[in-house]
């Protein structure tokens, strides 16, 4: 049964859950590509700059979707517990994981980040939702060694039973835990497949408009 209408309807209840947040000392970080939709939604509404986290999910070779794990910039999350669930192979996970490290460096060099230092702030990472966690996981862990203040991961929905990394999140929002969760496009009216020219509009479009608020007297 869906809940939302499209991502970004998703974000804007989102950003009712990040309230306190508003116009805080704070990044909110989208993961590539449909987080990027609910994360600037979220900023929009919190009056925050929007960044990229990008990160790839590592698929079951017989169920892409279903992660075993994810890579991000020096980050390798594997799930164990996943891997055994998917069947997957030693050897099929490294093919897996090399084909993703391709699809990786091209993402960071189409979706750069803005450069701006989060140590000693706080870092709002936000997706359209988790499944098995892993993409979420690795995000929060890249952005944990440079050292934010806080770390706030925050989704729109989520299964019941999942848990954030304490190591690295200091929060974990999701104003939708679902007990008969199996994927989170059952959650979406549209779940269209976002696009890189999307994540780069919305990008741009954050960053001009930060910059001319940083240029208003």
């Amino acid at each position: 049964m869906a809940i939302f209408a499209d991502r970004t309807a998703a974000g804007r209840e989102l950003a009712e859950s990040l309230t306190q947040w508003h116009g805080a000392d704070a990044v909110v970080f989208g993961i590539p590509r449909g987080g990027i939709v609910v994360a600037a939604e979220v900023a929009r509404q919190l009056g925050l700059p929007l960044d990229v986290a990008v990160v790839r999910k590592l698929g079951a070779p017989s169920h892409e979707e279903f992660a075993v794990g994810a890579i991000a910039e020096g980050v390798r999350v594997v799930n164990p517990d996943a891997v055994r669930a998917g069947g997957v192979s030693p050897e099929q996970l490294s093919i897996v994981e090399d084909l993703e490290r391709i699809e990786l460096n091209r993402r960071l060099r189409a979706f750069p980040r803005t450069g701006a230092a989060i140590a000693g702030r706080i870092a709002i990472v936000v997706d359209d939702g988790v499944a098995t966690g892993a993409t979420a996981s690795a995000a929060c862990q890249a952005l944990h060694a440079e050292s934010p203040e806080r770390m706030v991961l925050a989704v729109p929905v989520a299964p019941e039973t999942w848990v954030a990394d304490a190591a690295v999140v200091d929060e974990f929002v999701c104003p939708h835990r679902m007990r008969d969760f199996w994927a989170v496009g059952q959650y979406y009216d549209d779940f269209t497949q976002t696009t890189d020219e999307e994540v780069a509009r919305l990008l741009a479009r954050a960053s001009t408009g930060s910059a001319t608020e940083q240029g208003s007297p």
